[in-house]
C-alpha cells in the first residue's frame, strides 16, 4: 500500500531537469525522482535548505527502453542495457533515467536497500511515494532494510556503515541481524567497491563513531581485525576517560571530520585525515601494558601501529598514495610534546619535516598538526590534555620552511668521494649522520656540509661502519628466519 504525502517544490529543478521530466511524461510515462536525491531533499527540508537538481536520479514507469531513448532530449545513450538505464546530456547536465524491472512502484522500491532510499517524488503533483515508511525512519534516524532483496548485494552492509557515518543513523535490530547473515559474502566483494564506500564515509562522514558502531553491530567488523582488536584495549583514564581505544578512535574520527570542514579541506584531504584518525592508535592493541600498580601504558604504539594501519588500508582497497600520507602521520603523532615538557627546538621541527617527507609525497606538517589536534580533542570530558605545543610547531615550521635547504640533503657524493670513503652502502649511513647534523643547525650549505665531514671524518665513518654492521646482521637474521619457516 502506498504511503503518499504531498510536498510541492521539494527539489529546485533546473530548466534542463524539467525538460527531461516533461519529455518523459509527453511520451506517456510517469517519471519519479527517486533514491538519494529525495532522501537528501527531505533531510535538507528539515533544516530549511532546498536541494537543487544537478544530481538527481529518475525512474520512469510505463515506457520501454526504446521509448525512453526516443523521448529524451539532448545527447542520449544507453549506459546500462542489462539494467535498463538511459542517459541524456542536456545543457551540460547528465541525467540517468532507469526503468524498473517491475511496473509496480512498491515492488520496484522493495529492491532498494533502505527505507530512507525507497522513496520517489513526482514533481508535477508534489507527491512523495513512500511505501516503506522512509520519512518516518528519516525522522527517527534509523536504517531499516526494505525487503529480503537487501541481501542481493552484500555491499549494502558497508553502505549502512557509510550512511551511519554521514547522517548519524543507527541500524534497527532486524537489519543488523540480516547484515550478520551476510558476513561470509564479504569475500566476494571487489576491493574497488569496498573502497568506494569507505571513501564516501571518510570524505563525507561527520559521525565516524556511529559508523564504527554500525560496523560492529553488522558483524562485519571481523573483516577488519586490526580495528576490532582495539575494542577491548583499555587506556589510562586520566588521559582517556572516554574508555577503550576503539571508542577513542571513533571520537578522534568525529573530530577529524570537524577539523577538515573547518579548514575547508578537499575530499581527498578530508579522507586522508579521517582515515588517519580512525587508525592512529591501532598499535595500542599490541603495545598496551597494565603495570603492577595498575597503570596503563602504551609506549611505542605510534611505531607498532604503522603495519596494522597499512594492512587495514589495503583491506579497504585504499590507493597507495593514502599509505604514503597516513603512515608517516601515525608514526609521528606522538612527537608533539618535547622531552621533559621543554621547548620545541628548531632541530626538532627540521627533523619532523624531514621524516614526514612532504616533498616526496608524504604529509605536510599542517596535516600532522590536524591529526594531533583530532587525537587530543577525541577524548572524554575531563581528559588531561597537557600543554598544547602545536602553535609553536607550526610557527617555527613556517619560518624554517622558508629556508630553501630544509628537507634537502646538503652532503653530496663529491664530498664523500673527496674523503676517500668507499662508495656503496656505507654512504647511506654517513649521509644519515649528515642529515642529523644538518637538522641540528651545524651547517646550512653544501660547503658547510663538506667541511663538517672533513672535520669529523673518522668518527662519522666509525659510526657508519657500526650502523652498517647492525643492518647486515639484521638482514642475515631475516634470511635465517625465512629459511627456517
Amino acid at each position: 500500500m502506498k504511503n503518499i504525502t504531498t510536498i510541492p517544490d521539494l527539489i529546485n529543478l533546473t530548466p534542463e531537469a524539467r525538460r527531461v521530466l516533461d519529455s518523459l511524461r509527453a511520451a506517456g510515462g510517469r517519471p519519479l525522482i527517486v533514491g538519494g536525491s529525495v532522501r537528501d531533499a527531505l533531510l535538507s527540508r528539515a533544516g530549511g535548505i532546498a536541494v537543487d537538481s544537478k544530481d538527481i536520479d529518475i525512474e520512469v514507469y510505463g515506457l520501454t527502453t526504446a521509448q525512453v531513448a526516443a523521448a529524451l532530449p539532448g545527447h542520449v545513450m544507453e549506459v546500462g542495457q542489462h539494467f535498463g538505464i538511459v542517459s541524456a546530456t542536456v545543457g551540460g547536465q547528465v541525467f540517468d533515467v532507469s526503468l524498473p524491472r517491475q511496473e509496480s512502484e512498491t515492488e520496484a522500491f522493495a529492491r532498494r536497500d533502505f527505507t530512507i532510499n525507497a522513496m520517489g517524488w513526482d514533481d508535477r503533483s508534489g507527491e512523495v511515494v513512500d511505501p516503506f515508511g522512509g520519512q518516518r525512519d528519516l525522522a527517527a534516524g534509523l536504517l531499516r532494510h526494505t525487503s529480503r532483496a537487501f541481501g542481493d548485494d552484500p555491499l549494502r552492509v558497508l553502505r549502512a556503515m557509510q550512511f551511519s557515518g554521514r547522517f548519524g543513523f543507527e541500524l534497527v535490530p532486524e537489519t543488523a541481524q540480516l547484515c550478520r547473515s551476510l558476513v561470509p559474502a564479504f569475500a566476494d566483494l571487489p576491493k574497488a567497491r569496498i573502497w568506494g564506500e569507505f571513501y564516501k564515509l571518510a570524505s563525507k562522514g561527520t559521525f565516524l563513531s556511529k559508523a564504527l558502531e554500525t560496523l560492529r553491530l553488522s558483524g562485519w567488523e571481523e573483516h577488519f581485525p586490526e580495528l576490532a582488536a582495539t575494542r577491548e584495549v583499555p587506556q589510562d583514564p586520566e588521559w582517556h576517560p572516554e574508555g577503550n581505544v576503539h571508542v577513542h578512535l571513533g571520537l578522534a574520527g568525529d573530530q577529524a571530520a570537524r577539523i577538515a570542514r573547518r579548514d575547508q579541506l578537499d575530499a581527498h584531504e578530508t579522507a586522508t585525515l579521517v582515515l588517519a584518525a580512525i587508525t592512529h592508535d591501532l598499535g595500542k592493541a599490541v603495545s598496551t601494558v597494565i603495570g603492577a600498580n595498575g597503570r596503563i601504558t602504551s609506549n611505542g604504539h605510534n611505531v607498532t601501529g604503522v603495519e596494522p594501519a597499512r594492512t587495514f588500508l589495503r583491506r579497504i582497497g585504499a590507493p597507495g598514495h593514502y599509505e604514503n600520507k597516513i603512515l608517516p602521520l601515525i608514526r609521528e603523532h606522538m612527537c608533539h610534546t618535547p622531552d621533559g615538557q621543554g621547548t620545541v627546538s628548531d632541530s626538532a621541527v627540521r627533523r619532523l619535516i624531514r621524516r614526514l617527507d612532504h616533498a616526496n609525497g608524504g604529509p605536510s606538517i599542517e596535516d600532522w598538526a590536524r591529526l594531533v589536534e583530532a587525537d587530543k580533542a577525541g577524548r572524554g570530558v575531563g581528559a588531561r590534555q597537557g600543554v598544547n605545543h602545536l602553535p609553536t610547531w607550526l610557527t617555527k615550521a613556517e619560518l624554517l620552511t622558508k629556508q630553501a635547504v630544509v628537507g634537502t640533503t646538503l652532503l653530496k657524493g663529491a664530498a664523500l668521494a673527496s674523503e676517500d670513503i668507499p662508495r656503496g652502502r656505507l654512504w647511506r649511513f654517513v649521509i644519515e649522520q649528515s642529515r642529523d647534523a644538518q637538522d641540528d643547525g651545524l651547517f646550512s650549505d653544501e660547503e658547510g656540509a663538506a667541511a663538517w665531514l672533513h672535520a669529523n671524518r673518522d668518527a662519522v665513518v666509525a659510526e657508519a661502519l657500526r650502523r652498517l654492521g647492525e643492518f647486515q646482521a639484521s638482514e642475515e637474521a631475516k634470511k635465517a628466519t625465512g629459511a627456517a619457516s
